[in-house]
């Protein structure tokens, strides 16, 4: 392959692959961005000479060969560009959640010793200068959207574009000091670190080399037969590991090209017209998805609903075998194929999906019946399991072996075992340097032989080699009973109804489980207006017979499920109330890549987590909440709690220990 013809030697940096892209695949595109609605491109060439001119405007302001460089802004070329820049001159990049607030910033910048930041607007500048004073290292900061900034003290603040000119201007006398530090790079040079979601605690610095990237890029990249030629949407945070190992790591060492929509508004409309051949996003996203398409559907004819339902329910039986290649009927073949021209082509059209030819999804288990649903429309969705540690690629699922209740077999690279109590462990070419000023918790991860504690319980089955995840080992546990308690394998069922969004399943150490639930407005929402009824709020909505009648249906097909398997049939919910709030990351509950903070919510609703278990059937509750702007409000509410029938099994013991 064409990614390929540059032996390995000479490809130990993400800026060494950017030089043999602009060498080799000069005139293709290496990016794309709409703005103001039109599509603006950029070869590999002339990515390389933006990249070479931001660099050089970076020595021209002192950055100094492992200096850390903060990130923070939506996806954009420019953005990317500054963490290959970085790279090029010895320095470190750190991409940050955009939606941060500015405390969670100020941990991270000041953690790192970042010098320097590169943002995307007059929102971030206001963030970083609101805790600057507080950060002592600080000195210099760069934005991309000049709009609102023009009386700002300029005296460490930059425009991105000036930079860049004084870069440019600066040639002669900065070229070969940079050409020396990009000649120093190596396959043990730090490429990027990343912070974790911080679900138990403060977020940790995961440093990670060219090592862990390139190798895991190119593993992944000749594993799904990945090709120049391919196109990806970036849309996911550039903080989280998936977007860099996707959109830095694998574009990289493959050459294809990395789309960044207007914005998240416009982001499903830019899908449809990228229309990209390799997808990922969280199951969430799919979830969504399929949510408002059953809305529409709701909503049409009746002629065309039942054109709808009558060709998903072949697709349903065929579409995945047809997928994986198996053997199906002629019949069953053409009229597969009537569906393609009726029903699957035009919607996959609508989602953006036409061209997809490797999807993936991970994060959390997402519903067989969701995923089935995409499959059976003839896209090559498949599920992959990882981690930042491990820069993403634990395990993936190869073409014609792909099903909902496995992660798939181990990466090219990677080898897996399970440990005496459960949890999985790896070790990869990806795996991690070391968490950042932190070798107690690196030594706690990651042991002398490079094996790492993923943190998840899970076996690998013996007739296929196929990884199967239970739930998060430390929330694995033992009901009073000691029936085993699994929460999240519950959550994950609760969460495949569309109208559920969140939920929150406790009963560890407990003598039954009882569960948080938060409704998706938007699912609930169409439903309330089709039925004509009036709400004034998400708290209205959720209080309203009529949604508690749906919620508490759906726990109990949920129990109905559970308790066909023997090993978890302990863990049906009993009762359950609906929060009167959304779980959010601002006020805490959630992590910004939205995993649930399960001890936090747990201590922060304690008095309904009480009155689940004492027998109440409803609780007064005052919670404090932050608005958009930052300013903090309570809410109010008296919360009825329902009772959920129950399957009667008998549960497997554990293990006495």
């Amino acid at each position: 392959m064409a990614h390929l013809t540059m032996g390995a030697e000479g490809l130990r940096s993400v800026p060494a692959l950017l030089a043999r892209n602009a060498s080799q695949f000069g005139a293709s595109p290496a990016y794309r961005e709409k703005e103001y609605g039109i599509w603006q491109s950029w070869t590999w060439a002339e990515t390389a000479k933006e990249v070479e001119a931001l660099a050089l405007g970076l020595l021209n302001l002192g950055v100094n060969e492992g200096d850390f460089i903060a990130i923070i802004g939506r996806n954009r070329p420019y953005l990317y560009w500054s963490m290959v820049a970085a790279q090029s001159v010895g320095a470190i990049p750190v991409p940050l959640y955009q939606d941060s607030v500015a405390e969670e910033m100020e941990y991270v910048l000041d953690h790192c010793g970042a010098r320097f930041a590169i943002v995307s607007d007059q929102e971030q500048v206001d963030k970083v200068i609101e805790v600057q004073d507080r950060l002592h290292q600080f000195e210099h900061m760069i934005y991309l959207d000049p709009r609102g900034l023009r009386k700002y003290d300029h005296t460490r603040l930059h425009q991105f574009s000036h930079v860049q000119d004084q870069g440019r201007a600066a040639h002669d006398e900065y070229i070969k000091e940079l050409q020396a530090r990009t000649a120093k790079l190596d396959y043990d040079s730090t490429c990027v670190m990343l912070y974790t979601s911080g679900t138990t605690g403060k977020p940790k610095g995961v440093v990670l080399s060219n090592r862990n990237i390139i190798e895991t890029a190119k593993a992944s990249s000749d594993f799904d037969h990945l090709r120049a030629d391919d196109e990806v949407l970036a849309y996911l945070p550039m903080a989280w590991v998936g977007d860099f190992i996707f959109s830095i790591g694998q574009a990289y060492w493959t050459g294809f090209c990395v789309n960044c929509p207007e914005s998240p508004e416009t982001m499903m409309t830019d899908l449809r017209e990228i229309a990209p051949s390799y997808y990922f996003a969280p199951p969430r996203v799919f979830e969504t998805q399929l949510t408002q398409i059953m809305i529409r559907m709701e909503d049409s004819g009746a002629f065309k609903k039942k054109t709808f339902d009558y060709f998903m329910d072949h697709a349903r039986k065929v579409g995945p075998a047809i997928l994986d290649g198996h053997d199906v009927s002629a019949m069953d073949r053409l009229k597969y194929k009537l569906g393609e021209v009726m029903v699957y082509g035009p919607l996959k059209n609508a989602l953006g999906f036409s061209n997809v030819r490797v999807g993936y999804t991970a994060g959390e288990a997402i519903g067989p019946e969701i995923f089935d649903f995409y499959r059976s429309l003839g896209i090559n969705l498949k599920q992959l399991y990882g981690q930042t540690e491990a820069s993403v690629f634990i395990t993936q699922q190869p073409d014609g072996e792909v099903r909902s209740d496995t992660v798939g077999v181990p990466s090219p690279g990677v080898e897996i075992r399970i440990s005496d109590t459960g949890e999985v462990f790896y070790r990869s070419p990806g795996v991690f340097v070391e968490y950042y000023k932190n070798a107690e918790s690196t030594a706690d991860t990651k042991d002398p032989e490079g094996w790492v504690a993923t943190g998840d319980a899970g076996f690998i089955e013996e007739a296929t080699g196929h990884l199967r995840i239970i739930d998060r080992a430390k929330d694995v546990g033992a009901m009073a009973d000691g029936a085993m308690f699994a929460p999240k394998y519950v959550e994950n069922k609760l969460k495949f109804y569309p109208n559920i969004l969140e939920a929150v399943v406790f009963g560890a150490g407990r003598d039954r489980c009882c569960a948080f639930i938060n409704i998706d407005l938007t699912a609930v929402g169409n439903w309330a207006e089709r039925n004509n009824i009036a709400y004034a709020s998400y708290q209205e909505l959720a209080g309203h017979k009529q949604v508690l009648d749906t919620i508490q249906a759906h726990i109990e097909e949920v129990n109905a499920s559970i308790a066909q398997d023997e090993m978890l049939s302990g863990c049906q919910v009993h009762r359950f109330l609906v929060l009167h709030k959304e779980l959010d990351a601002d006020d805490g509950e959630l992590t910004r890549t939205r995993k649930v903070r399960r001890k936090i919510i747990g201590e922060k609703f304690e008095d309904l987590v009480n009155a689940l278990y004492d027998g109440s059937t409803s609780v007064y509750t005052e919670t404090e909440v932050t608005y958009e702007d930052g300013r903090k409000g309570k809410i109010k509410a008296t919360l009825e709690i329902r009772d959920a029938k129950v399957v009667a099994a008998t549960p497997q013991r554990m293990a006495a220990e």
